[in-house]
């Protein structure tokens, strides 16, 4: 779990919005544009270049479990703000397992809060018609190449907006603003991953349209993407053939959860020892549902199959929309 290694300790959050140079960023958002306000912790300002940015510092969690210890009597000192719990000087110290206790506790919490803040996103996505889904997958593996060449060559069948999830850098980000698409970037600083909040901020900026596709490119990490519910209706791993056969095998929880599984850079096979029914057989293995698509983003073999299953996820979702809504 993320709040055992500690990677979103401390994190300081960044959504930059790349295809705003107009709305100031103090503008009003309405309901219908967006899903709920995600909360006091984000503030935002506008860059010269018209760029918005949003912060958000430290964790999109609920405040850790009280703080206690023992202290001499009349013993006074500060604590962080989400840590403000008063304690008698009398109060026993932890024991051994405490530590373990709310820590465990803590992350119930956490995934708790998470899975709240997903679900207002899901509701909100099904009754816009909006699909959403999550591309993850390793660092490399060509989830951005991939999306680059699926915004362009679907421009004009159907209306796209993205989330591009990195640590750090807007390279990404600028790499879709190139094709013409609605872009947010997130940086996640020391996280790992995006969360349900991530993308609640990154969607009150983009304003995604109603029947669009809303492409969430999570951070590359095969592990902590895979906790996280964002609200997303579909899940997508990606793995190119430069990682091995087993890949699956070795990461199953993200492969076990996902919709659709892409075997990415198949124009490399010639010139790698990669047996391709090998890494099918893999991923059967641990996600007998899971359809597999093997393709090349340079190309374009196996495009036309990913093409039409993304059409198809996105007319189904509208259906649902339409069909929710009549009278």
């Amino acid at each position: 779990m993320c709040v055992t290694c500690g990677c979103d300790e401390g994190a300081s959050v960044t959504i930059t919005n790349l295809s705003l140079t107009e709305r100031p960023p103090s503008a009003a958002i309405d309901p219908a544009l967006g899903p709920p306000p995600i909360g006091s912790d984000w503030h935002s300002h506008q860059h010269p270049d018209g760029s918005v940015v949003v912060h958000r510092h430290g964790p999109a969690t609920p405040s850790p479990a009280p703080h206690h210890h023992a202290h001499p009597p009349g013993h006074h000192h500060d604590h962080p703000p989400t840590d403000r719990d008063p304690h008698p000087a009398d109060r026993p110290s932890l024991t051994a397992t405490d530590p373990v206790t709310q820590t465990l506790h803590l992350e119930a919490r956490l995934l708790d809060k998470n899975n709240q803040l997903a679900a207002a996103n899901r509701q909100w996505f099904q009754t816009q018609g909006i699909w959403a889904l999550n591309l993850m997958s390793g660092p490399g593996a060509g989830k951005t190449t991939l999306l680059v060449k699926t915004l362009t060559d679907l421009a004009d069948r159907v209306s796209f907006a993205v989330i591009e999830g990195d640590q750090a850098t807007l390279n990404d980000a600028e790499r879709v603003r190139a094709t013409g698409c609605p872009v947010v970037q997130v940086n996640t600083g020391t996280g790992c991953h995006l969360d349900a909040a991530m993308v609640q901020g990154g969607c009150q900026q983009l304003q995604p349209p109603p029947g669009s596709i809303l492409a969430i490119e999570n951070v590359g990490n095969l592990v902590c993407p895979a906790l996280f519910d964002l609200g997303e209706a579909s899940r997508v791993g990606i793995f190119s053939v430069t990682e091995g056969e087993d890949k699956p095998l070795k990461y199953p929880h993200l492969f076990r959860a996902c919709d659709l599984v892409l075997l990415s850079k198949i124009d490399l096979l010639p010139y790698l020892p990669f047996d391709l029914d090998r890494a099918i057989a893999a991923v059967k293995q641990v996600n007998p549902k899971a359809r597999i698509l093997p393709l090349s983003s340079l190309t374009g073999e196996g495009l036309t199959d990913w093409y039409d299953w993304l059409l198809v996820q996105r007319d189904r979702a509208c259906s649902t929309s339409a069909a929710s809504l009549a009278p």
